[in-house]
């Protein structure tokens, strides 16, 4: 998601400001309007309205200005996951402006298609803890949250929602402290906002 100056390399030449925060933030912002629909208190109509225009804007929005800005800087990690992301936001909105209307997303295409995402979501946790480590613990809340959701489609139970919102509350919050490492730290610096290195270190060849 950041380039290798972020994990002690050295920096490579970027074609436009790294867009990482930017995408960092509106996460949050997306995340923040899911909050109150992942706990079951905002599920009117009105709610779901308001929270799918979030995803739309925000969610999608950032995550593809992002995407594409990361890739336009040869950042193949962060362009791939952005982009992704904002997608899957896309099929957030559609997904709760349905619901407004009453109209539910079939759960057998859901499931299949978060079962897919976990695996692209482990393969990434994986990757990024050559990066840094809080990345690392990034990917591990979103591949908590798939889990959950993947289990409450086989019948977990109800309580797999609130697992869900904790999940996404943990999501916004370490989308902020990592964007804000990145706009803050070098401001003042200081690791106002610590940022670990890689948790793994690549083989090297022979």
């Amino acid at each position: 998601m950041t380039s290798s100056a972020d994990s002690g390399g050295p920096a490579p030449a970027t074609t436009i400001a790294d867009p990482t925060p930017i995408g960092l933030i509106c996460l949050a912002i997306g995340c923040a309007a899911l909050v109150p629909v992942a706990f079951g208190l905002s599920l009117t109509p009105a709610g779901l309205r308001t929270a799918a225009v979030f995803c739309l804007l925000f969610g999608a929005g950032g995550q593809l200005v992002a995407g594409l800005g990361s890739l336009l800087n040869r950042n193949l990690y962060g362009g791939t996951l952005f982009t992704t992301f904002a997608f899957n936001w896309v099929i957030n909105w559609w997904a709760l402006d349905g619901l407004s209307r009453g109209q539910v997303p079939d759960a057998g295409v859901v499931f299949a298609v978060d079962v897919c995402f976990l695996l692209v979501f482990l393969a990434f946790t994986y990757g990024f803890g050559f990066f840094s480590s809080l990345l690392m613990v990034f990917l591990i809340d979103i591949d908590l949250l798939y889990v959950a959701r993947i289990a409450r489609h086989l019948g977990g139970g109800q309580w797999l929602s609130v697992v869900i919102g904790v999940c996404t509350v943990a999501l916004g919050v370490i989308s902020l402290w990592i964007a804000f490492a990145l706009l803050i730290n070098p401001a003042a610096g200081r690791a106002v906002f610590p940022f670990p290195g890689p948790a793994f270190r690549p083989r090297v060849r022979p």
